[in-house]
């Protein structure tokens, strides 16, 4: 009996008390559209925090900032965050909606996030130059203007570094390869408020 308390107590011991649980809340570029499984950034972030810090991707390709506000409680229940990694707002731009919806979305996204004692880490977008200066310029400061207003570890974009060589991108020209995904993984982790 002494033997399984003293094995208890040091497995107890041996845990990381700054363990996180991890919730990534995107779209295609989060769920690893076009990549073999496990070749995505979410999927390489898991390979590299665990087993010390829990990993959940709730990624979904196609998921507009919508779709990710209605999602996110349920989410939040269920799977009870330490940090939430908002990567939204990449197919609302491409779909030309209002930005005032994109905006205030994801500002509701951060209050439930916080209301759950959860951290969030946003993650910003561009959109093509083709979507012309003016919708581009204010669709990036969507991004800028939560981060600020809410003091928020922010990616201002998830494929920097690379966002201009086209040979880094799927034929479509917008899903990052493969060979990038480690780049982008980086990237995020970077702003990750872990101990």
């Amino acid at each position: 009996m002494v033997y399984i308390v003293r094995v208890l107590c040091a497995a107890l011991l041996a845990l990381p008390a700054s363990a996180a649980t991890i919730l990534v809340m995107g779209d295609s570029l989060s769920a690893g559209y076009g990549l073999a499984p496990g070749q995505g950034w979410v999927s390489l972030l898991q390979q590299d925090l665990e087993p010390r810090h829990r990993i959940i991707n709730a990624s979904i390709s196609g998921e507009t900032s919508d779709g990710g506000l209605t999602r996110l409680p349920e989410a939040l229940r269920r799977h009870k965050p330490d940090i939430v990694i908002l990567e939204l707002g990449a197919n609302d731009g491409l779909r030309g909606l209002p930005l005032s919806r994109l905006q205030d979305n994801l500002q509701q996204m951060v209050n439930l996030s916080r209301r759950a004692a959860a951290r969030v880490v946003l993650v910003g977008m561009a959109l093509p130059s083709n979507y012309g200066p003016r919708y581009t310029a204010e669709f990036r400061a969507v991004y800028d203007s939560i981060a600020k207003r809410n003091q928020l570890p922010y990616v201002p974009l998830l494929v920097a570094g690379f966002a201009t060589d086209i040979s880094k991108f799927q034929p479509d020209g917008l899903h990052p390869v493969a060979s990038v995904q480690a780049t982008m993984m980086h990237t995020v982790k970077a702003k990750l408020p872990l101990k």
